[in-house]
């Protein structure tokens, strides 16, 4: 049963979905994300709601799809089925998840019917078509064939590039020869190959995607950015500091949350030169008004403390250390706040 304090909270986030600050919104997302199961059966009502703006259901879904629970399926599913191109691309994107899963057969069997529907706009089309390359050659071979002379030129020419290239090699051709136009496939490939790619390829996209980032409007700037917070747990898994710089570069020059990949890097890899970056962010987040007496709090300060700590924990430092001398001589409240046991 879900106490009081956690649904008032789910209630709050799920409604700043809707909000016109990307900021917000980009915050509740996370935040819904790290509650996950429980907040399931709120955000699929927002997805199912004809009421909603396009904007809010493609954020419910992303949500969805970060959870990756099998409760919300259905919904993601009937989402596919949405006129609005923006829901139902983000409807897409929700139902790769579940390819490779209990349910994975009926996911592949509706993206297929969606990819052949000559009827829908080629974009969501084009899409499922990218959803499904991630599946074995064997499988999706016969539809790339039959898309080759779909009616829509930018269908087909998506077919014939799509011929299953391996994760690996996309990989070392985003690193060697430049990113490709969707930042989805990117990640997708970190997924499957990122714990065998060269870590110098590995920090070639860091630094490639960062680039791409700068070029980008605000609002596709975020999903760049979450993939190069995939590159760096891929790193961070390996145990690798090659790109650690970027992680407190990225710190450093934050004016909003970042994606929380970048603090589940730091928390694995980070050491003592990443403190005061740390204890930076958490000076310039004021603590949510609205958030403050509730479960959970603020879930950027919370995060970012939470990787102080471990920090500090895994290497040894005290309060001797030169950076927590710096961090007391700015911030004394902060450094009290950072290592206060939750």
């Amino acid at each position: 049963m879900i106490k009081a304090s956690s649904a008032r909270q789910v209630a709050a986030l799920v409604s700043d979905l809707g909000s016109e600050r990307v900021v917000t919104r980009e915050a509740a997302i996370a935040r819904l994300t790290v509650i996950g199961g429980r907040a399931v059966d709120r955000v699929s009502a927002v997805v199912d709601s004809s009421a909603a703006a396009p904007t809010v259901r493609a954020a419910a879904l992303r949500v969805l799809e970060a959870i990756a629970d099998a409760r919300g399926l259905d919904h993601v599913l009937a989402a596919l089925d949405s006129s609005d191109v923006l829901v139902a691309t983000a409807a897409v994107s929700a139902a790769r998840p579940f390819l490779l899963g209990a349910s994975g057969v009926r996911v592949v069997d509706r993206l297929t019917t969606l990819a052949l529907a000559t009827g829908r706009h080629e974009e969501v089309r084009m899409a499922a078509l990218r959803a499904l390359r991630g599946l074995e050659q064997a499988t999706v071979a016969p539809l790339f064939d039959k898309l080759r002379t779909d009616p829509s030129a930018s269908v087909r020419a998506e077919a014939a590039g799509s011929d299953g290239e391996r994760p690996a090699a996309a990989l070392e051709r985003a690193a060697a020869h430049g990113l490709p136009d969707d930042p989805e496939l990117l990640a997708e490939a970190l997924l499957k190959a990122g714990a065998a790619a060269p870590l110098p390829a590995l920090l070639r996209i860091i630094e490639r995607v960062r680039e791409r980032e700068g070029r980008e409007t605000l609002s596709r700037r975020g999903d760049w950015a979450r993939v190069r917070g995939r590159a760096h747990v891929t790193l961070a898994e390996r145990n690798s500091r090659v790109a650690l710089y970027d992680l407190r570069e990225s710190l450093d020059a934050a004016s909003a949350p970042l994606p929380v990949d970048f603090l589940a890097a730091l928390s694995k890899v980070g050491d003592g030169s990443c403190l005061e970056p740390l204890a930076a962010a958490y000076a310039r987040t004021s603590p949510s008004k609205r958030n403050k007496d509730e479960e959970g709090g603020d879930w950027w300060r919370q995060h970012v403390a939470d990787v102080f700590r471990a920090i500090v924990n895994r290497e040894g430092l005290t309060r001797r250390h030169a950076a927590m001398k710096r961090i007391e001589a700015r911030w004394p409240s902060v450094l009290k706040d950072l290592l206060r046991k939750r």
